[in-house]
């Protein structure tokens, strides 16, 4: 009567979860570079900014 229940998957349905799995996957990975990339570009904003010679005052 309703909509088709999860366990009515044909075929096809399962190709596109696959699909589906497959572009959220990719989707995870470029996000996860992008945070990568973020935390260098920080890093080395804080080394330009702090100058060269930040690591080599006394304690």
């Amino acid at each position: 009567m309703g909509a088709p229940s999860v366990t009515d998957e044909k075929p096809e349905n399962r190709t596109d979860g696959a699909e589906r799995d497959k572009r959220q996957r990719m989707r995870s990975i470029a996000i996860a570079v992008a945070l990568v990339v973020m935390a260098l570009l920080f890093y080395a904003a804080t080394i330009v900014r702090l100058g060269g010679h930040a690591l080599n005052r006394p304690m």
